[in-house]
């Protein structure tokens, strides 16, 4: 439980019933999402304490338990699930919220590993709206987990991919996932002419952000050539953005805002990841670069890797699997 700003407590709670038409699952891991580091940190717009188990939502393990009417699914099937108290060791959801994913096995295989749900549905479904065409110049704006997983996805579907970042261990792991060409994020104007001796003085046909702030989404729209497209991936929370909508209007760019709010369309997107995980198209494995025990020493040291981002870290997540 989030008991304050900052304060982390483990507290027993009663073990909650799997809802009619939902499970209970027993989590293995949960992954630590960079949105969740304001509700960590506190906002005036929070309360506390927060719900036990909240904000978590990037939960994977094994179903516990069936609620009455679920049809489809068995007790030991191991799943993702779309929740939003996975910062446990048991959490519910409807069972239309799961993704099937392949037994845990001690094979080691990128399959049966860390599972992330919520952020590898985010990146396959943020890549299903880019619109992404052989041959394409992409540029990556914000190399974390989920730039990462995109620069992987586009190259793939073999677009050039120039990627962004201002740190350097970032940018070799955009390299290991196939970018092409890397760039220091830096004074606005720089990167941009950076950039452009990879795509081009017209710009690019793509450019995904994926920093959630506002001046990596300056560099982004600058980048995006005439009837081009800009896709905003980071999620940007922290209040209103200014944009140039003079040089957006004149240039006639598509703007995507690729978030979703329909919880089937981020099910269809976990359960695309794991498919795309389980032929080995991805792996998150490398990317998931700190394992904290679920401690309450271990939970705040998940969130201060988190804002701190030492060098190193590109991801963390919790593990449940030796809880007591």
């Amino acid at each position: 439980m989030l008991s304050a700003p900052g304060r982390v407590e483990l507290t027993d709670v009663p073990l909650p019933d799997p809802p009619p038409n939902g499970v209970r699952v027993r989590l293995d891991g949960c992954g630590v999402c960079h949105s969740n580091l304001p509700v960590f940190e506190g906002r005036d717009w929070f309360e506390y304490p927060r719900p036990p188990g909240s904000p978590g939502h990037e939960g994977w393990g094994v179903i516990d338990a069936l609620g009455s009417g679920v049809t489809g699914w068995s007790e030991g099937d191991r799943v993702g699930l779309m929740s939003d108290a996975a910062y446990a060791e048991f959490d519910v959801c409807p069972a239309a919220n799961l993704a099937r994913l392949p037994a845990a096995a001690a094979d080691g295989s990128p399959a049966t590993g860390p599972f992330p749900a919520e952020p590898l549905a985010c990146a396959v479904n943020v890549f299903a709206r880019s619109g992404i065409e052989p041959g394409m110049n992409v540029v990556v704006v914000g190399v974390g987990f989920l730039g990462a997983i995109l620069v992987r996805l586009v190259t793939n579907a073999g677009a050039n991919v120039t990627a962004v970042s201002r740190r350097d261990f970032s940018l070799g792991v955009a390299e290991s996932q196939g970018a092409k060409q890397r760039v220091t994020l830096g004074d606005n104007w720089e990167t941009i002419a950076a950039v452009r001796e990879s795509v081009g003085d017209e710009g690019a046909d793509v450019v995904i952000e994926c920093t959630g702030l506002q001046q990596p989404l300056d560099v982004a729209a600058e980048l995006v050539k005439v009837r081009g497209r800009l896709v905003i991936a980071g999620y940007h929370q922290d209040g209103l953005r200014s944009v140039n909508l003079q040089s957006w209007n004149w240039r006639g760019i598509d703007v995507i805002n690729a978030h979703e709010r329909d919880p089937q369309v981020y099910t269809r997107g976990m359960q695309r990841a794991a498919e795309l995980v389980a032929d080995g198209t991805l792996d998150p494995a490398p990317l998931l670069t700190h394992r904290f025990a679920f401690t309450d020493v271990g939970v705040a040291d998940a969130f201060a890797a988190l804002g701190g981002r030492p060098d190193g870290f590109l991801k963390g997540w919790l593990d449940m699997r030796g809880a007591e």
